[in-house]
């Protein structure tokens, strides 16, 4: 088959601005439990787009662990993604649901979360995933695959001595966003696309043509 055919005719729902949330914080909340109820697989997977000082962007899926004034996620911060948010804080974030035949798209600042947030969620975590926290030199180059069963080996014999906490490096991050667009896939790519933008503290929304 050739990619030029492949197509696909959105007509499952449709969007309508009216009838939106006046925060778009309200109106994820409520996509996301439709997400969830239509068994959507990975609903909390979203795409995490970041630019370094080199103006180069890199992208990767993360998972949504959290919401309240924003987005939050958790990881390594000696990875790519925790330098390149160290000097350029702004990011985005894109949500894919298919089998909705929808798209969330947002933008924002990104800043770590207290250490008490990321303590509680690391230590919610299963063991094995703590374990892997303390082993995996994330981002940096290993020799093989062995090194780091070596690492996940010498983590696990450690801390059958002492008390597994956090590491220094590793918490959460949380996007407060300034722009949010959700956008219901329609027939014709005549999409619905409902942007909600921040100025002076307050939200506007607007339609945009796909």
């Amino acid at each position: 088959m050739e990619l030029s055919s492949i197509r696909t005719d959105y007509s499952l729902k449709t969007l309508n601005i009216n009838g939106l949330k006046e925060s778009p914080m309200e109106q994820f909340a409520v996509w996301m439990d439709e997400a969830l109820l239509a068994q959507v697989t990975e609903p909390n997977a979203m795409n995490l787009c970041t630019v370094g000082k080199d103006l180069k962007p890199s992208s990767r899926i993360v998972l949504l662990k959290g919401m309240d004034v924003g987005f939050i996620f958790y990881t390594n911060y000696n990875s790519k993604k925790g330098h390149q948010l160290i000097e350029n804080p702004q990011a985005s974030l894109t949500f894919f649901w298919p089998e909705l035949q929808r798209q969330v798209r947002i933008e924002g600042l990104v800043e770590k979360v207290n250490t008490e947030l990321s303590d509680q969620y690391f230590h919610s975590r299963p063991l094995g995933s703590q374990i892997g926290a303390w082993a995996s030199p994330q981002s940096q180059t290993i020799p093989n695959r062995e090194f780091l069963e070596e690492k996940e080996a010498e983590a696990k014999i450690r801390f059958e001595k002492e008390e597994l906490k956090r590491p220094d490096h590793w918490g959460g991050y949380r996007l407060q966003p300034d722009l949010v667009e959700f956008w219901q896939g329609r027939s014709s790519r005549l999409h619905d696309r409902i942007v909600y933008e921040k100025m002076d503290n307050q939200w506007t929304k607007k339609m945009l043509a796909p």
